[in-house]
């Protein structure tokens, strides 16, 4: 099995080293790069592509979440902080973990343990905050996008979010297929699609949704050979 890449993204160089010590001796990872603030990390996070990051979630400028929500993908994420207040939040937000400074030995055990297992099997996942409620996201289980006025409306399993992002930023960071004008809809879950009706096709979605492609999009999605 290839190496599990990993960065360290901390504002403090003894917290980093600390860091790198406890992972010296786990030679499945290895750690691709380290970053003192959002923006360096960013770029080492796209230069290297981890599987796993550590984060601290309170840096000078950007915090960890900003970070996060700037991503077009999102690695697995441990977070690291001092400010315990920051726990309940980090694990609503389906984090693979949250380490507490100073971080104990055999808690860094049991936070690398679930990191080897979850990494295995994990899908492309994307960040998203909706006011004071943020989620990982598996790409996959986005099905449609719409706009909402200087909003777009995100829909994935029970849930419906806003954010303030355009259409087409969102469908160039998912690659989902715009239908129309307003709308991005992941085709793995189109259930039917209608014979086109004036030059537009229908289609329903699993969910129970029944959408309209535009006259372009139904010359595209035709051309396509989805339907």
């Amino acid at each position: 099995m290839n190496r599990i890449r990993v960065i360290i993204i901390d504002d403090e160089r003894a917290a980093r080293n600390e860091m790198k010590r406890l992972l010296a001796p786990y030679t499945e990872l290895e750690v691709v790069g380290e970053a003192k603030d959002a923006a360096a990390a960013k770029v080492q996070i796209e230069l290297h592509r981890p599987d796993l990051i550590f984060l601290d979630i309170r840096m000078p400028g950007a915090s960890g979440f900003d970070l996060l929500e700037s991503l077009s993908e999102v690695p697995e994420v441990i977070f690291m902080t001092a400010y315990d207040t920051y726990a309940v939040q980090a694990f609503d937000l389906n984090a693979l973990d949250y380490l507490m400074k100073p971080v104990r030995e055999e808690r860094f055990t049991r936070a690398i343990e679930k990191a080897l297992n979850k990494i295995k099997v994990a899908d492309r996942r994307v960040f998203i905050r909706d006011g004071n409620k943020c989620y990982f996201i598996e790409v996959g289980k986005l099905r449609l996008i719409e706009s909402a006025g200087n909003y777009v409306c995100l829909y994935f399993e029970d849930k419906k979010v806003l954010m303030k992002h355009s259409l087409s930023q969102l469908e160039e960071k998912f690659g989902l297929f715009r239908i129309n004008r307003t709308q991005l809809v992941n085709t793995d879950y189109i259930q039917h699609v209608y014979p086109p009706v004036n030059g537009r096709i229908k289609i329903t979605l699993h969910t129970g949704e029944q959408l309209e492609l535009s006259d372009r999009q139904s010359v595209k999605f035709r051309n396509s050979g989805r339907f």
